[in-house]
This record gives structure tokens, sequence and C-alpha cells, in this order.
């Protein structure tokens, strides 16, 4: 099963009206349905989490993270997801728009204000990886950051450096940067 079948079967069952079950009940269903796609405790795994209203209704992690060490997967793996936040990102940024709490038309600037060229780049540009910033990870100075542990803040300062590589929004490039988690 696709990873993207296993996020919507978990949005289904944590999200309908009759997902309100007891927690034993809850937690036996997923179990379930998880050791049916992991059946082997000894092949590639996978660590999941569910949660509802901002709450942790479940976690467990099944199988090996790395098979020729034998090493279990564990709930707090630490995991290189990359590009799959994206979609999060903008789900997100969406809902905050719903919530009247921002505007794709939003204007960099209007959250950080210092940053270069802040009063054109828009959040619509950020989502639709047009901004014009560039892919922090073919630079050179990637060296500086790679695999270090930084905050949304240390990102934002260091691509503040940066110069935009295109002229905003009269490319049709995508650039792979934008959003970041």
């Amino acid at each position: 099963m696709t990873i993207l079948k296993w996020v919507l079967l978990l949005m289904v069952v944590v999200c309908s009206p009759s997902a309100r079950l007891h927690a034993q009940s809850f937690t036996k269903q997923i179990d379930q349905a998880l050791q049916k796609e992991f059946k082997d405790n000894n092949g590639p795994g996978g660590a999941f989490m569910i949660a509802r209203n901002g709450k942790v209704i479940y976690t467990k992690a099944f199988g090996k993270a790395n098979l020729e060490l034998n090493v279990n997967m564990l709930t707090d793996n630490v995991f290189q997801i990359g590009s799959m936040t994206k979609q999060f990102t903008a789900i997100a940024m969406l809902m905050l728009e719903e919530q009247g709490k921002l505007n794709t038309g939003d204007k960099v600037s209007k959250f950080i204000a210092d940053y270069p060229n802040g009063n054109t780049i828009t959040l619509h540009h950020l989502l639709t990886h047009t901004s014009g910033i560039k892919d922090f990870t073919k630079m050179k100075t990637i060296r500086d950051i790679a695999q270090k542990e930084m905050t949304p803040e240390m990102m934002v300062n260091f691509l503040k450096t940066r110069r935009l590589i295109l002229p905003l929004a009269k490319n049709s490039t995508i650039i792979n940067r934008g959003t970041f988690c």
C-alpha cells in the first residue's frame, strides 16, 4: 500500500464521525491495519503517529529502521523526509488563510520585515516555488548548514544573505525552496 493510501486511510479513520471509538478498540484497529502491511518484524519498518485536536492518540513503530545493522524502528526516530513536508506546509498555510490569519497574496515582508525583496515576494510565490529564492541544497555553502539542526529563524537568516536567482514571477522554473519544515 502506498504512503498516500495510508495517509488517506488514517485520515478517514481519525476524522470520521464514527471514529469515536474507545481508545483500546481504536488502537487495536490501527495495529491490525498496519500489521497487515508490516508483517515481517525483520523487514523495512515504519513509525506512525495519529493526532486529533492537537493531542496524540496513537503512536507505534513496526519493523526495522536499518536492515543491515538490524536496528529496530522506534517512534522517536528522525527521518530525512525532505520534500514530503511541502504539502503539509501548503495545507497549513491554506488553513490559516481560511481562518483569516493570512492571505496567500500577503508579502513576505509582512512576516519578516527585513527579508530581501520581501515587498515583492508573496506567500503564493513561496507555495508555488516561484519566489526566486535559491535552492539552498544546491549552494556551495550547503556544507555550512548540512546536518545542522536549524531553527526556522536560523534558516531565514541564512537565506537572507543569498541573492535571488531568477526574476520574480517572470519564469516558469520551479525552485525547490520557499517552504521548509
